[in-house]
């Protein structure tokens, strides 16, 4: 069996590609930096993270693009010998406008090299490219309505526009020829993540509607030209929890339809498990799959011929049983040159600036840059939340002078939505161990102090903090060399989450948990970590 969500934790817009035996999902990053998550598998079952490709700055630099802008629903392809990456970078988010350019990246391969990007249009978010069997490439992004009022957070309808179609000319690498509108949507509105797909004759428009909250879906159109018209599915809706408030898998759409080797086809798509209790997902949105079947009718349906999509799904014929290993500690040491590959960064191309792991050889050092939650220069290295229950640890030596220095342990979803264990100076104490907390305040981010008094540290010497994670809340933890002691009051976890804050529509990434320095005072204080563990406990 396939066990969902196959990437768990911040993987949302699942493009899949398979090329021969093998099979790739690329999904969304947002302002993390090195942009696009590209995961392999040979069996749909087992998943493993294997490129990141826009890293570096002749790519991407999102230095100044707003929380949960960046890098958009990437699409993947194979065609011509080669690999396609199509993506969106945004640049600006709230009010009318989306500031949102495409670009279209290529290699020879996973691993690279990624070429420098082509820029294609900035119409419209959610862009994908097409192979069709006779040699033409067709370029598809939805198209953004920015004169109707479609506000961030609270979107509106006709700001989605329908879904654009082009010819792309390869060779000039430049769109052309007319641009057409193929595709305005059911009405359940919010059209958008269009993928095409050719089979008997018919040309297959899959796109994600509803928005990415709690009704979102997967919408399928058919036509027997390419640029329309075409004719909704007789369910309309491929794959919803929109109806099933009470499935495990909430959220569910955005994906793209695979088949394997012999045949079987299957359909990736977002997903979020909310908090029970509460509608808030701190894992973000993931990546799910389902198996689907074609009808007598020439149509694509979920086997069972329901549309909410299930947590266990059969596994392609052939596959032998696999059994996800039980969480267990992760524990990163930082002896080699490279960071590990579960952890990312923010928005900057220029990540030696922000922290080095041949400075101090067995560490991790963070040089304090600008204030948590800026959006230009913020050291701050984190993984991926993956468990619901979880703990981390982690030792840092770090000698502050001003208030204006801190380094620490990070619960981190964005700006406005976090928790911040930090070791900083107090004018009467010295060294100080203190809780820098921003529980959704948007969207001014204005921090509380949930401490009464700093905790007094020693004035010199390393300092073991860790955070325990049990579903909606945070604790956090010092070690006196005994004991790990309680530091402060209970938090509250599950505000760092996509729901938080600014409510369903406002974020779209998902907690991350790590490390992180400033220094305001713009002396760039380092902070040395040793280590970093992170333990997962769901069962």
């Amino acid at each position: 069996m396939i066990r969902n969500p196959i990437l768990p934790g911040f993987n949302p817009d699942p493009s899949i590609c398979r090329v021969g035996r093998d099979y790739y999902i690329a999904t969304s990053t947002f302002e993390w930096y090195p942009g696009v998550q590209i995961h392999h598998s040979t069996d749909l079952v087992n998943w493993r993270l294997v490129k990141r490709p826009l890293d570096r700055a002749s790519q991407l630099d999102m230095r100044g693009n707003p929380d949960s802008g960046g890098i958009w629903a990437p699409c993947l392809s194979h065609a011509d010998g080669k690999f396609w990456l199509v993506y969106t970078d945004v640049k600006r988010l709230d009010g009318n406008f989306k500031d949102a350019h495409n670009y279209i990246v290529t290699a020879p391969a996973i691993e690279g090299p990624w070429s420098d990007p082509v820029h294609v249009n900035s119409s419209g978010f959610d862009p994908s490219l097409f192979h069709d069997d006779d040699g033409k490439k067709w370029f598809l992004n939805m198209l953004w309505n920015h004169v109707s009022h479609g506000v961030g957070g609270n979107p509106k309808h006709p700001s989605f526009a329908g879904i654009l179609l082009q010819e792309y000319d390869a060779a000039a690498g430049r769109l052309v020829g007319p641009v057409k509108n193929i595709f305005s949507g059911s009405d359940h509105g919010l059209v958008e993540g269009p993928h095409l797909l050719k089979k008997d004759g018919w040309y297959y428009l899959t796109t994600a509607e509803g928005g990415t909250g709690y009704d979102h879906a997967v919408t399928m159109a058919r036509s027997r030209q390419i640029d329309g018209p075409y004719e909704l599915h007789p369910d309309i809706h491929v794959i919803t929890s929109k109806d099933a408030p009470d499935a495990p898998l909430q959220r569910a759409g955005h994906g793209q339809i695979v088949d394997t080797p012999d045949g079987e086809v299957y359909h990736t798509h977002l997903c979020s498990r909310p908090l029970p209790g509460l509608r808030r997902s701190p894992l973000g949105r993931e990546t799910a799959i389902q198996k689907c079947a074609w009808g007598a009718d020439g149509w694509l349906r979920l086997s069972g011929n329901e549309p909410v999509p299930r947590v266990s799904v059969p596994a392609p014929s052939g596959v032998a049983e696999s059994i996800r290993p039980a969480p267990s500690e992760i524990r990163y040491d930082f002896d080699a040159e490279d960071l590990p590959a579960d952890f990312q960064w923010l928005r900057t191309p220029y990540p030696e600036r922000l922290f080095s792991l041949v400075e101090k050889p067995g560490s991790l050092r963070l040089y304090g840059r600008e204030s948590i939650g800026s959006w230009y220069d913020q050291s701050l290295v984190a993984r991926r939340q993956e468990h619901f229950s979880f703990r981390v640890e982690t030792e840092l030596v770090f000698s502050p002078s001003t208030f204006q220095q801190a380094a620490g342990l990070v619960h981190y979803y964005n700006r406005h939505k976090f928790h911040f264990l930090a070791i900083t100076h107090d004018a009467a104490k010295g060294r100080v161990l203190t809780v820098l907390s921003c529980p959704g305040d948007w969207p001014d981010g204005k921090l509380s102090f949930p401490l009464a008094e700093p905790l007094p540290l020693p004035g010199e010497g390393a300092v073991r903090i860790a955070a325990e994670i049990e579903g909606a809340e945070l604790k956090f933890f010092v070690w006196n060399d005994e004991r790990w002691n309680l530091v402060g009051p209970v938090l509250d976890a599950s505000v760092i989450s996509d729901e938080g804050g600014r409510g369903e529509h406002g974020s779209f990434t998902g907690a991350f948990v790590g490390m992180a320095a400033f220094d305001t005072s713009g002396a760039a204080l380092p902070a040395d970590f040793d280590y970093f563990s992170y333990t997962g406990r769901d069962g």
